[in-house]
This record gives structure tokens, sequence and C-alpha cells, in this order.
């Protein structure tokens, strides 16, 4: 475990004795005690966690050591402990960036404890989103999070490279299913942007009234139901990417909106009249042709050439080849650790018939299909009769029905007694269940 490292900046050696002293009946602090500012910044390479810092020193004044920490690293929070009880002081250093101002009394060693405990949690909560971004940046990385080796996909992966040099605006169109989401995070996450906020839009989910609400915020009492100001998906995505996803969706009215905030990069919130400037890169996709339906007249032209950018067109899976092995072997492996399964290998059967079904809902539904071949498996082997397309077919049913997990669980060990002869003990130990739960559903009349 890495300790949260405090200095501890007090030039009276019995007060600095006794500040460490009581912070350090915390196992997780390492405290470490300097007179001098000098001292205190020379040891900055350190990497404090926090700082407490005495206001009145001999050699620098609090203010000069606070500016020099910031200028170091504006991140780590520096508490002031002072004998001044200078209203005006304090708002003067907070201002420039300290975490709190701290009168010397008879409550100081406990509102420092508190302060500090405060300014930890904070670190902790700021550490586990940086880990959570780099994590999400790994799994997005162009090399990883898109599956495929296809001249089709080869194209795909070409444009995308010429995306990540600059923010020209990306449009990405594809059949349902065809990873448009992924794609749109692969390009942020290994962008210049990736440590910034990528926030998704899916404009069909929305309702049209509060799609404005949605997008560019609201201020309080705006329109009923309003009881506190709001804000929008583009304030959130400043300096980061917002998504917006099947933009085809978007009525004629908020279409004109957006175009505003597109070419004047500045917003107003819904029932406000502060001007916002925003430096947000738009990714767009959609399953729709919009140059038909600019002609048709559901989208305008002016918004449309705005937000074309640099389009990428993803092909149907059908049309991938090999890719659908590829990805099915992809999806086992993810399956398979998730679960905490044994791996499991496709016959070539099974492959065969993978690659003869032309997949409607594209890579989502081969994620599917094969989650499914994984549970339905008898053994090590996904065969092809653990692999169901139809959903009028008994197992596909699994996939199109609206059932109860309990309904699920019926068909899934209904389908293993079928396999294994109704033999209950090795059901029982393949779906790593006890024998009493299988007798329990067959008395019940739950497994048909």
């Amino acid at each position: 475990m890495n300790l949260f490292k405090i200095f501890v900046v007090e030039d009276d050696p019995i007060y600095a004795k006794v500040l460490a002293y009581n912070l350090s009946q915390n196992p997780e602090y390492d405290v470490e005690v300097f007179s001098t500012g000098k001292d205190c910044i020379s040891n900055l390479y350190k990497k404090p966690d926090l700082v407490s810092l005495d206001y009145s020193l001999p050699d620098f004044s609090g203010l000069e050591i606070l500016t020099r920490i910031k200028e170091f690293d504006s991140s780590i929070p520096v508490i002031i402990i002072s004998g001044q009880n200078d209203i005006n002081t304090a708002v003067s250093l907070l201002k420039e960036g300290a975490y709190d101002y701290i009168v010397k009394d008879e409550e100081t060693k406990a509102r420092l404890w508190n302060t500090v405990k405060n300014a930890k949690v904070q670190s902790n909560l700021k550490n586990e989103v940086e880990t959570l971004r780099q994590e999400v940046g790994k799994k997005y990385e162009i090399s990883k999070g898109i599956i495929g080796k296809s001249k089709e996909m080869k194209r795909v992966f070409n444009i995308m490279e010429k995306a990540l040099r600059t923010n020209i605006t990306v449009s990405i169109t594809g059949e349902t299913g065809t990873g448009k989401e992924v794609v749109a995070k692969a390009i942020h996450y290994n962008s210049a942007r990736k440590q910034k906020p990528f926030i998704v839009v899916n404009v069909s989910a929305v309702p049209a009234e509060l799609i404005e609400s949605e997008m560019f915020g609201h201020e309080k009492g705006a329109f009923t139901g309003a009881d506190k100001r709001r804000i929008g998906k583009f304030e959130q995505a400043n300096e980061g990417t917002i998504f917006l996803d099947e933009i085809g969706e978007m009525t004629l009215p908020m279409q004109a909106k957006l175009l505003r905030v597109i070419q004047e990069r500045e917003l107003t919130r819904v029932g406000g009249t502060d001007i916002i400037n925003i430096n947000t890169r738009i990714i767009i996709a959609t399953h729709r042709d919009l140059i038909k339906e600019v002609k048709k007249g559901n989208f305008r032209e002016d918004l449309y050439y705005r937000l074309l950018g640099l389009p990428i067109e993803l092909p149907p899976l059908r049309e991938r080849g090999n890719d659908i092995i590829y990805l099915a072997k992809y999806f086992i492996e993810e399956f398979c650790k998730e679960n905490q399964l044994d791996h499991y290998e496709l016959s070539q059967k099974a492959k065969e018939k993978l690659m003869s079904y032309p997949y409607p809902g594209n890579v989502r539904e081969l994620k599917a299909i094969i989650e499914l071949a994984a549970v339905m498996a008898a053994d090590s082997e996904i065969t092809d009769d653990d692999i169901s397309f139809s959903k009028h077919s008994e197992m596909g049913d699994l996939m199109s029905s609206e059932l109860t997990l309990e309904e699920y669980n019926a068909k899934i060990i209904a389908n293993f007694l079928k396999k294994y002869n109704n033999n209950v003990t090795d059901v029982a130990k393949k779906l790593n269940i006890g024998k009493s739960t299988i007798y329990r559903m067959k008395k019940a009349g739950v497994l048909a």
C-alpha cells in the first residue's frame, strides 16, 4: 500500500512535533517535517500528496511558498495554518489555490485531521478516475479494441489513424450493431483529448422536448420541473469529445440550434443569458443515409456539410469474411474471462455454420450468439449444435424472448439434461449447481 505523504512546514519545533505526532496516528500517513520554506521547496521532488504550511516562516511568506508549490504541481493540496484570524488574508490565499485556511487555536489539530482526511478522499477519487481513464484508453486501443483483418476493416483502420492527427469532426455510418460507438471511443482515447471527457448522447433515446436541455443544459426555473441548474452534455464534454449517436433522428428545429453552436463554438443554456464558450470535438453516427434525408427535407443541408468532416463507413459483418471467426474467438475468450470458465474451442462445423449466416444484427448479434453457445456447450468445444440463429428454434428463444432469470435458467438446465440424457449428476457438475436445485425445479414443473 502506498502511504499518503504529508509535508508539515512549521518553524516552531514544538508545534511541528505536535502536528506531526497527531497526523502520524493514522498508519496510512507518511509525515515529514521541515522548518523552512526552502527545505520544503527543495524536497518537492519527493512528490508529497499534501502540504501543511505555516503562513509565517523565517525565509518565505506563506503566499510565496504556496505559489512555488503550485508551480511545481498544481494538484498538490496546500493547507495554510496561521496565527492571523484575518478573513481577507484567508480569502486571498484560497483564491491563489490554497485547499484550506486554518487559524491556530485549540481546535487546530482536530480541524487539520479532518481536512487532511477529506483531501485524501478526494485524492483517492482523482487517482481512481485517472486509473479508470487509462484502463478505458487501453481497452480502446485501435489495435486491441477493434478486431478485424479483412481489407474492409484495414480501410477503416487507415481512416481512423487519420482522424487522430487533428480535431476534425468524424461522421460514422453503418448498419445497427456494426460498432459505431466502439470506433468513436477508439478515436477519442487515442487522440490528444484522451485525458478529457468522452460524452455520449443517443439522440433517438431523448424525447424531442428535452433534447435541447440535454445537450445545452438549462437554468433553474427555465421550465416546469427545472428546480436547479443543469450542465448540458456539450459543457460536460468541453476540451474532450461528444459523440452524437443516431444524429439522423434529430428534429429540424433542434438541428438549427445545433448548427449555431457548431458555427459559433458557444452556447446559452435554456432559460439563461450567459454565453458559454466550448471547445468540444464532435463525432456523429447514424444508420441512415443522411444525404437521402437531406433530399427528403428531413435533415438540413448546411448542418450535413458541417458534420460530414471525415467520413468512416463501417462494413456489415456479412462482408468481412474471416473476421467473423476472429471476432467469435475474441468473444469466447472475453466471456470465459468474465465468467471464470475454462477456454472453449470452436469445432470446424461450428466455424462453417458461423460463416454461413448473414448477421442482420452484425457484431452485436454475433456476440450474443457466441455467449449463448458458450453457455450451451457440453464440454470444452463449441459445436454447430450449440450455435443457434433462428429466433424460432428451441434455444434461439433465449436471444429473442424477454424471460425472467428463473425461466432462462430453466431453459439452460433443460438443454443440458437433454444433452446428458437426463443425468442430473453430470449436469449439476457441468453447471456448478446443486443436484437438489435440478430436482426441485423438476418437482415444481419448471423444467420442460
